[in-house]
């Protein structure tokens, strides 16, 4: 039989057969521990630490299929997924390639925790792979990016990553959460991990903190034995509500891609914004890459006023709609200015660097309707643009 699409597999992969007792909806089991069934393995006995309670089960089935991998694990957050995962595959003396512009709680992560531990970082530049060669070492073991960067949605040379890292026996591990697997499967492209911050498009409401690993299952399994002795596992109850979240993800994710598109094409076109950054802009430098690897370009913008930090702060706080708040992926839109958050504590200077400038807005476009999502944004822009142009 055919392997159903990602919108059948998201209400139907994963649940239990038959039925438990009947139940349409999976149960939540709030057990901590399960009688003994004279498991040989200490990590599959039927225990809440190691993540084998049936509603466990249910959801690493569902995250395997939807991303069309042998193995899944959730995690109690998108960190825990991404530090446990490296920390499973590298130790003292090894070293680490990856991607330059990242998200601020894993770059302090790979700069600061990683060489603690002995494993040394180089960072590379994701559209550059003629560069790649010359940072490679003996001790090289993973090569680590984002499907699309925060907050800068940039686009790497993501088929060149994949390929890079198998060619050279390396582990090829990838954030997709800004993707989601409805836009994105990148175990289907050749990457090993996929790692997701479930908190943001699988769950989709803004309410629970999740994360998930996703790949083969030798590469899967010594993470999941990682993760059973540091503890940061998932309840059955949120696990409960991920999966839950999960089946409307398809439809949330339309949306999104619509309502972002949309947004970004009348903000690249107001006199007022410097700078916008939507892979499903034509503009976008790597747009064709993107139109080519993605299913949808997401529900994720940033765009730059070239404002003080002072300024944007201010902008922001005209808006009726848009929440300013941290996190991303709900169904509500959310901005925040990532130099005051997301990335706060990079040194100012390596953040302009990077093009995180005091002024760049970042945007999770939601499911309302876009008209009134950009009249919202264009009432706040008109009054800069006003400003502008009084001064001037």
């Amino acid at each position: 039989m055919p392997r159903k699409k990602i919108e059948t597999q998201l209400i139907h992969a994963g649940e239990p057969k038959p039925r438990i007792r009947g139940a349409v909806s999976m149960p939540i089991f709030q057990s901590a521990t399960f009688e003994d069934n004279q498991e040989a393995d200490y990590h599959n006995l039927g225990y809440i630490r190691l993540s084998t309670t049936p509603n466990h089960d249910a959801l690493h089935a569902k995250l395997a299929a939807l991303e069309n991998g042998e193995a899944a694990l959730v995690t109690a957050s998108g960190m825990a997924a991404i530090t446990t995962a490296l920390v499973t595959h590298l130790s003292s003396g090894d070293h680490l390639l990856a991607q330059d512009c990242l998200y601020g709680g894993t770059l302090d992560f790979l700069v600061q925790d990683l060489p603690a531990m002995g494993v040394e970082v180089d960072f590379v530049d994701a559209n550059d792979p003629a560069s790649w060669a010359d940072k490679v070492r003996p001790s090289t073991r993973v090569f680590y990016a984002e499907s699309m960067t925060n907050p800068l949605l940039q686009v790497g040379d993501l088929e060149g990553i994949q390929r890079f890292a198998r060619e050279r026996g390396l582990i090829s591990m990838i954030d997709s959460t800004f993707a989601s697997p409805v836009n994105f499967r990148p175990l289907e492209l050749g990457f090993d991990l996929v790692l997701h911050s479930a908190t943001k498009y699988m769950n989709g409401h803004s309410d629970l903190v999740a994360g998930a690993v996703v790949g083969s299952d030798r590469l899967v399994a010594p993470i999941k034995k990682k993760l059973d002795h540091l503890g940061g596992i998932l309840d059955p109850n949120t696990c409960f509500l991920l999966q839950r979240g999960l089946k409307t993800l398809a439809l949330r994710m339309e949306r999104q891609n619509a309502n972002a598109l949309a947004v970004a094409r009348v903000l690249e076109d107001h006199p007022a914004v410097q700078q916008v950054n939507y892979p499903g802009l034509a503009s976008h430098p790597q747009h064709d890459r993107a139109a080519r690897l993605f299913h949808g370009f997401g529900g994720m913008l940033s765009f730059d006023l070239g404002l003080s930090g002072e300024e944007t702060e201010a902008l922001i706080s005209g808006l009726e709609l848009m929440t300013n708040a941290p996190s991303l992926g709900g169904i509500e839109t959310l901005v925040t200015r990532p130099a005051a958050s997301s990335h706060s504590g990079m040194d100012p200077a390596d953040r302009e660097g990077l093009g995180i400038t005091d002024g760049l807005i970042r945007v999770s476009v939601g499911i309302e309707h876009a008209d009134d999502l950009v009249q919202d944004l264009v009432s706040v822009l008109d009054r800069v643009s006003r400003a502008v142009t009084r001064s001037a």
